[in-house]
């Protein structure tokens, strides 16, 4: 009996502090929804491409310059599988299950590697992080985790070429 109300109580407990962390989530998402805004719409013409889809992890987005303060605004918290692609127009990020982030060409701010962005750490140099500014004025740091990284010079040195 002893062990069954301990197992119970330990239950409990692990419900508790999932509903905590879901209510903290939520309560995060509020506070930045004013900051945050809206995200730019794909538009019906992408431009030629620059740098053909890369397959990846989409890592997640953060208020910059803070590499831990995720944005937890809609789906722009969830990390998803996505494929990466440069056009003349901006960068898409294509992410399965999830609505695709579309980054203006005149939104951009650098294109960098990291070892980490929003709680995901990685080797040097293992994270492309982007910085853009959103149209309410906020800069932000989405980071993609590439299957092959033997891309990120390409879209580093293109940045470089670009500003």
């Amino acid at each position: 009996m002893d062990r069954i109300l301990l197992t119970l109580g330990f239950a409990a407990l692990w419900v508790v502090l999932v509903l905590l962390m879901w209510k903290g989530w939520r309560g995060r998402a509020r506070r930045q929804a004013d900051v945050v805004g809206e995200l730019p719409t794909l538009p019906d013409d992408l431009g030629s491409e620059l740098i053909a889809p890369s397959t990846g992890l989409y890592v997640g987005s953060t208020l910059a310059p803070s590499w831990q303060d995720r944005i937890a605004v809609g789906d722009l918290g969830h990390r998803a599988e996505s494929e990466l692609s440069r056009h003349t127009e901006g960068i898409l990020l294509r992410r399965s299950g999830e609505t695709p982030i579309w980054i203006p060409q005149g939104s951009i701010r650098a294109i960098r590697t990291e070892r980490g962005l929003a709680g995901k750490v990685m080797t040097k140099d293992g994270v492309l992080v982007i910085r853009w500014e959103l149209p309410s004025g906020t800069e932000i740091d989405t980071g993609f985790r590439g299957d092959d990284k033997s891309v990120y010079p390409a879209w580093t040195r293109e940045e470089n070429e670009n500003s």
